[in-house]
């Protein structure tokens, strides 16, 4: 395990060019009734892109995006206040067995990690404290990380500082899941293998007369 590169800063996005990173730990794994969803094939043609530029694709970035950036360290501090537990950031961290795939953590917890949350919506905040709601929607994101930390858990925090001090986090913690690691595992081998097939296709291409 390696972790390296300040988060959102040029050195980071390129150490993650072309990789599974655990925010598209998702799109890997959505499914329709007929199989694989339209986002996993985005996914393997936007990884294909970045293996052969080297370069990361821009992707879609909006306010409420923005505001979680803006907001975590304040969240990061928050969570530990409340918990009594140390938070040391970490940049990009390479998965030792997986190739082309590693994640970036919100913060290492002793053995266990955190990921922090800040929804823009109040009523999204709202439901994390009442359900947990939060560790559920990004249950791959969370799984993908302690597949590739080798951690046990994860704590899955919410934070909007609109609500009153003793509502302004949301703890959930998620247990290390081997069965759904195991499916990520397979799925991140077998999509490498067609992402390393497309760019081989693409190199192999004549060149234009």
């Amino acid at each position: 395990m390696k972790a390296n590169e300040v988060q959102e800063s040029q050195d980071w996005m390129l150490a993650r060019c072309g990789m599974f990173t655990a925010s598209r730990a998702a799109d890997l794994m959505a499914r329709t009734k007929s199989g694989p969803s339209a986002s996993r094939a985005n996914l393997l043609a936007l990884l294909a892109v970045e293996r052969l530029t080297g370069q990361p694709v821009e992707t879609y970035r909006n306010s409420a995006m923005d505001r979680g950036i803006e907001l975590e360290a304040e969240a990061r501090d928050a969570y530990s206040f409340t918990t009594g537990r140390a938070v040391e950031e970490a940049g990009f961290v390479l998965c030792s067995e997986l190739p082309n795939t590693g994640c970036s953590p919100d913060g290492l917890v002793g053995d266990g990690l955190v990921e922090i949350k800040c929804p823009a919506s109040m009523q999204k905040h709202l439901e994390a404290l009442r359900t947990g709601a939060h560790a559920v929607e990004y249950r791959w994101q969370l799984q993908h990380q302690m597949l590739v930390v080798g951690a046990p858990w994860v704590d899955a925090v919410s934070y909007d500082p609109r609500f009153p001090d003793r509502l302004q986090l949301a703890i959930t913690r998620v247990e290390r899941d081997e069965a759904a690691i195991a499916e990520l595992r397979a799925a991140i081998k077998a999509a490498d293998l067609e992402v390393e097939k497309i760019v081989d296709e693409l190199r192999r291409m004549p060149e234009a007369a």
